[in-house]
């Protein structure tokens, strides 16, 4: 569902910006009129992520001092990891991910996505997850703007088919950003029986301020103070636990809120919330933390 909403979505861009093209060009070219209104989608995604970090500077928590050079490489990488994620593969995930087809594994690794986002956001890392030697299954969440405990319980169905097309007791969840509630959800609903560790990357486990400004039940939960996000509080995760926290993350703010009492705090400097899923370092961290796949 995802992929078609950020197509039309597109398709609305391009036919705003292209209008008001014609209207510059006097509609005398067709080439200005298209280059201008693929400029314009380039600038305005721009500005988005720019405003972004400017909200994680004024609700910053503590981090390491990050020079100049190094903050704009940082914004120029989540730059590009929007543009790759929100505009080439998510639109189309099925092109880019294909079915799954799993083989037996002893301890398959189950990726969870997080809002307004779908398993094509995982491209890079269940690619290089793959070449590593481990099995890799991944899930949409829908509708995008639904509640976390419906997620839940679609995570629930997806770690059952997981453990039964390869075979195994458990599974280790891998989870972005929402994706950390939606499986401390599961936890909390369906216990650890299943599930042999918890990775999460930048997830707000505190909530962020900027669910405000989101769309759907699952964003009223993340803001923080929710009634929602203290119920969860309550509930312990039970299994190894892995916060890969982004100090200076752009979407979950202040960024302590990625902190929990339960997890090995694992911070990731210098590297904005979607670019994580596109870093190296995060792939080192991962290959640290997950069980060495099976020979």
């Amino acid at each position: 569902m995802l992929s078609l909403v950020l197509r039309v979505q597109m398709l609305a861009e391009l036919v705003l910006w292209g209008a008001l093209g014609w209207w510059i060009w006097g509609g005398s070219s067709w080439c200005g009129v298209l280059l201008f209104a693929l400029l314009a989608m380039l600038v305005a995604r721009a500005v988005g992520v720019a405003i972004t970090f400017g909200l994680g500077w004024y609700y910053r928590s503590s981090a390491l001092p990050l020079g100049m050079p190094a903050y704009l490489a940082m914004v120029l990488r989540e730059y590009g990891a929007t543009l790759l994620g929100f505009g080439l593969i998510q639109p189309f995930e099925r092109l880019w991910l294909g079915r799954e087809r799993l083989r037996p594994d002893a301890q398959p690794v189950l990726l969870v996505h997080g809002y307004q986002c779908n398993r094509g956001i995982w491209w890079w890392l269940r690619r290089q997850l793959r070449r590593a030697g481990h099995e890799v299954a991944t899930l949409n969440l829908e509708p995008p703007w639904g509640d976390i405990d419906g997620f839940a319980e679609q995570l629930h169905a997806r770690v059952e088919a997981v453990c039964a097309a390869t075979q195994a007791a458990q599974v280790t969840l891998v989870a972005h950003s929402m994706g950390g509630l939606v499986s401390r959800a599961y936890l909390a609903r369906h216990g650890a029986g299943r599930v042999a560790g918890l990775v999460t990357i930048g997830s707000p486990h505190r909530g962020t301020a900027v669910a405000r400004l989101g769309v759907g039940e699952c964003a009223r939960q993340m803001e923080r103070g929710s009634a929602w996000l203290a119920w969860l509080g309550t509930q312990r995760v039970g299994v190894p636990f892995v916060s890969i926290r982004t100090p200076r993350d752009n979407i979950v703010m202040p960024q302590n809120s990625q902190r929990h009492p339960e997890a090995l705090d694992e911070p990731l400097h210098g590297v904005g919330h979607v670019s994580a899923l596109f870093h190296p370092r995060t792939l080192a961290l991962l290959r640290q933390h997950l069980k060495p796949p099976a020979a």
